[in-house]
C-alpha cells in the first residue's frame, strides 16, 4: 500500500540581507509504501535534513506535492492547514533527531511515557513500556527517576530515542538518529527500527553511517545540488541558521 507520493518537490531559502535566493533541492519525485525504509543520500549541504523537515512541515516546500494517504483520505502535506498537520504529528507522523528537548523537573521515565499517555494508555501501561524502552537503549535504572536536563549528551540521546520510538506511527522521519551513539545503543536502535518495520511503519532516514541500518533499507533517494548551484561558506552558514 502506498503511503506517500512526492512530486516535483523543491525548496529554496531567501537570504534577505544578502538579497540572494538559494535553491536547496528541486524536482524531487518518489513514492513510499507501508513498511518501506527509504534512505536519503547525497553530499553535505544538499538538503537531506531540509527534505525531512519539509515533509514534517517544519518548513513549507517552495513547490510540489507530498500526498499522504491515510484511511480518512489523502492530504497534501505541502498545503495542509497547520491544525491538520498538528493532528497528523500527534497521531501518525513521527520525527526523530539526535537532540532531546527535555523539560525541567520531568523525569526520564515520565518523558518517555508521555506519548503513550497522550494516546490514551493508562499510567501503569505507559510507565511499564517506558521502562522497557529505557532498558533496551541501555539507560541505567538509577537515572530513570532523574531529570534528563542533567544528563550527558549520550544519556540524553538514549532518552530521546526511547521517547520518539515508543509509539508506532504510520510514517517515521529519522534525521541522524545514530549520531554519537555507542555500539550497543546503535544495535538497540536497529532492533527497534526492525520491529517498527515489521509493524508496517514506513520510514525515511538521513544517516552519515548507513551501516547502522544494514538490512533495513529497501530503496535509496540520492539528492544532487541544483544545476549550477555552488553554496559558499558564508551562504551555507546563513542557510543552516534558517534550519
Amino acid at each position: 500500500m502506498t503511503i506517500l507520493d512526492v512530486t516535483n518537490y523543491s525548496k529554496s531559502f531567501t537570504i534577505h540581507h544578502l538579497n540572494r535566493r538559494i535553491p536547496v533541492f528541486e524536482g524531487i519525485d518518489f513514492s513510499l509504501h507501508a513498511g518501506e525504509f527509504l534512505l536519503v543520500r547525497g553530499p553535505n549541504g544538499v538538503g537531506k535534513s531540509t527534505l525531512l523537515r519539509c515533509l514534517f512541515r517544519s518548513y513549507r516546500p517552495t513547490t510540489g506535492e507530498a500526498l499522504y494517504h491515510r484511511p480518512q483520505g489523502t492530504i497534501d502535506l505541502a498545503a495542509a492547514a497547520d491544525v491538520d498537520m498538528a493532528l497528523l504529528r500527534r497521531h501518525e507522523l513521527g520525527f526523530v533527531t539526535q537532540f532531546l528537548r527535555a523539560r525541567p523537573r520531568v523525569t526520564a521515565l515520565e518523558l518517555v511515557a508521555e506519548p503513550l499517555l497522550m494516546a490514551g494508555h493508562s499510567a501503569a501501561e505507559a510507565e511499564e513500556a517506558a521502562a522497557e524502552m529505557l532498558e533496551s537503549f541501555g539507560l541505567k535504572r538509577d537515572l530513570w527517576a532523574a531529570y534528563p536536563t542533567t544528563f550527558s549528551g549520550g544519556e540524553q540521546q538514549k532518552v530521546n530515542l526511547a521517547r520518539a520510538l515508543i509509539r508506532p506511527r504510520r510514517l517515521l522521519l529519522l534525521d541522524e538518529p545514530t549520531a554519537s551513539l555507542d555500539k550497543p545503543t546503535r544495535e538497540a536502535l536497529h532492533r527497534r527500527l526492525q520491529a517498527l518495520k515489521d509493524q508496517n511503519v514506513a520510514m525515511i532516514a538521513v544517516l552519515h553511517h548507513p551501516e547502522d541500518v544494514a538490512g533495513l533499507v529497501d530503496d535509496e533517494l540520492y539528492l544532487n545540488p541544483p544545476v549550477g548551484v555552488v553554496i559558499d561558506e558564508t551562504v551555507r552558514e546563513e542557510v543552516m541558521s534558517n534550519e
